[in-house]
């Protein structure tokens, strides 16, 4: 995998408006929700440093590996998830998938009937904003901490 250029170097006044909405979301929302989520959107996405940041951020906040291991099939691990995890979850991947999906009205009432208008809201923009750094990490190519430590 080839570095490519650093955008937040070069760009370093919209990241930090990214931050900023970081830190509302990570106010708002619980962190072990919050993270699974960012790890699910990064899965999706394919994004490498994500996947890896998020996972070691989950296993900090000492989510078992188990429920981690089984993130990309939380529906057929259902119980190892609250009801506003997968309702949080199915959000999150018709959302972070709407060129497929559209966002269906079936999954939107589901997920404002359990997670509430507000949760709702904070965490669209959370899924939003870990595409956003998702594409910035999978066009640059930035490097996953775990390669980091073998270099």
């Amino acid at each position: 995998m080839s570095k490519r250029l650093e955008v937040f170097k070069l760009a370093p006044q919209p990241y930090q408006h990214l931050l900023a909405i970081k830190d509302y979301v990570s106010a708002a929302l619980p962190a072990e929700l919050l993270e699974l989520v960012y790890l699910r959107v990064s899965q999706i996405n394919h994004c490498a440093f994500c996947i890896d940041m998020h996972t070691r951020d989950l296993l900090k906040l000492e989510v078992g590996s188990e429920k981690i291991a089984l993130l990309p099939v939380w529906d057929e691990a259902a119980p190892l998830f609250s009801a506003a995890e997968r309702a949080a979850l199915a959000w999150a991947e018709s959302v972070t998938r709407v060129e497929q999906t559209r966002v269906p009205d079936e999954v939107y009432q589901h997920a404002v009937e359990v997670l509430g208008e507000q949760t709702l809201a904070d965490l669209t923009v959370a899924v939003t904003l870990m595409n956003a750094f998702n594409r910035f990490s999978v066009s640059m190519r930035r490097a996953p901490a775990a390669l980091a430590a073998l270099a």
